[in-house]
C-alpha cells in the first residue's frame, strides 16, 4: 500500500456564500475554462487551481500514473472559516466535509478524507469531528492557531484530548501566516512563514508540556515534513539545556518528544528528507505530497522512491505502513 496522507481538494461549485450571509470575501470558484478555475476571495485572485482538485477521475489518473494506492483529502486552510462567526464556521464545515464524502464516494475506496472543524468553538468542533468520524471519515484537519491561540491552548487541548477519544487522526497545518506585511512578493509567506507556523506548533506543545497531559493514543501529523522543526531542533535542546526559562514548563529535552507525532515527507530534497528520518525516527514520517498544487511534489512519492540514502524498510515505513497506522487503518490493511 502506497499512501498519499496531505492532499487538497476544492469542490467544483459551492453556494454563494456571501450571499447567505450577507457579509464580503468569502471563498468562491470561478471557472476560466475547461479544467481550470481561479479561487477567489471577495474580489481578488486566491490561487489557479485545475480539475484535479474537484474530478475524481483526474484525480485518479494522476494517482495511478504514480502509483499511489491510496490517497487522503483535505480541504485547503483557505476554506477553515476560523475568523468568522461560528454559526458561520460550522456551516461551512459541514459543507466541505459532506462535500468530501461526495468526492470520495466516486473513488472506488482510493480516497478517503479529513474532515475541518469550527476551531473557535472548542464544544462545536468536537461535535463535528464526532459527526464526521460517523460519516466516514478518518480524522480531522486544522490549522495550526486559531488567532493569537497556539496549539497549547486550553480549549485546543481539550479538542486534541477529544480527537483522542474519538479514534480521530489529526493532520496539522499552517495557514493564516505571520509577516504577511513585509513578504509582499515571490511567494515567500509559502516559503518562509509557514515552515515557521508549523515548528512554533510544534514548540508550543513541546515547550509548554502539553505532550505530558496529552494522551499516548493521539495521533498527531505535522505537514510539510514538520517545517523548519527537524533543521533546527539542535538548537532548541541546546536553550532547554542553558535556559531555565527555556525548561520552566518542560520537563525533558525537547528531542525527547519526537515519538508523540508524525510528519510528512513533503520536504522536496534528499538531504533533507534522510536528516528527517535521522531527527524523527522512520516509523515517524509518512508520505504527504502537497497534491495538486504547484509546491507540492509532481510526481508523487518520486522523493522517497528514488532516494537512495533510505534503506527499503525505511521506504516501505513512509510510503504505507506508517501512515496505516497514523489514519488507524490497521483493520482494513492487516497485511500492509
Amino acid at each position: 500500500m502506497i499512501i498519499d496522507i496531505h492532499s487538497h481538494f476544492f469542490p467544483k461549485t459551492w453556494p454563494d456564500l456571501a450571499e447567505r450571509f450577507g457579509t464580503p470575501n468569502w471563498p468562491w470558484m470561478r471557472h476560466t475554462e475547461p479544467g481550470k478555475a481561479v479561487v477567489m476571495i471577495g474580489d481578488r485572485e486566491f490561487r489557479p487551481v485545475t480539475s484535479a482538485c474537484w474530478d475524481p477521475q483526474q484525480r485518479l489518473e494522476d494517482m495511478d500514473r504514480d502509483g499511489i494506492d491510496l490517497q487522503v483529502i483535505s480541504a485547503t486552510p483557505v476554506l477553515f472559516a476560523y475568523e468568522r462567526p461560528i454559526e458561520q464556521a460550522l456551516t461551512c464545515a459541514r459543507l466541505f466535509n459532506d462535500s468530501a464524502l461526495e468526492l470520495c464516494a466516486q473513488s472506488n475506496g482510493r480516497m478517503r478524507a479529513l474532515a475541518q472543524v469550527p476551531l473557535q468553538d472548542i464544544d462545536l468542533s468536537c461535535q463535528e469531528v464526532s459527526r464526521a468520524m460517523a460519516s466516514g471519515h478518518l480524522g480531522v484537519q486544522i490549522g495550526n492557531h486559531v488567532g493569537e491561540r497556539n496549539l497549547d491552548d486550553e480549549g485546543l487541548l481539550t479538542f486534541l484530548h477529544h480527537c483522542a477519544n474519538e479514534g480521530a487522526a489529526v493532520l496539522v497545518h499552517p495557514w493564516d501566516l505571520m509577516g504577511m506585511n513585509r513578504m509582499r512578493k515571490y511567494m515567500l509567506p509559502w516559503l518562509v512563514s509557514m515552515p515557521a507556523e508549523t515548528q512554533l506548533s510544534i514548540l508550543s506543545l513541546i515547550l509548554s508540556g502539553s505532550f505530558e497531559r496529552l494522551p499516548r493514543s493521539l495521533r498527531l501529523c505535522f505537514a510539510h515534513g514538520g517545517g523548519s522543526f527537524a533543521y533546527l531542533l539542535g538548537r532548541v535542546d541546546n536553550a532547554w539545556k542553558h535556559r531555565d526559562i527555556v525548561r520552566e514548563d518542560c520537563p525533558n529535552p525537547p528531542s525527547s518528544y519526537v515519538d508523540r507525532f508524525y510528519v510528512d515527507s513533503a520536504v522536496f530534497d534528499e538531504g533533507a528528507l534522510r536528516l528527517l528520518v535521522d531527527v524523527m525516527g522512520s516509523d515517524k514520517v509518512v508520505l504527504g505530497t502537497d497534491y495538486p498544487f504547484p509546491l507540492g511534489e509532481q510526481q508523487m512519492g518520486a522523493l522517497v522512491r528514488g532516494t537512495d540514502r533510505l534503506n527499503a524498510v525505511e521506504k516501505k515505513r513512509i510510503l504505507g505502513s506508517n501512515a496505516i497506522k497514523f489514519l488507524g487503518l490497521e483493520k482494513e490493511f492487516p497485511a500492509a
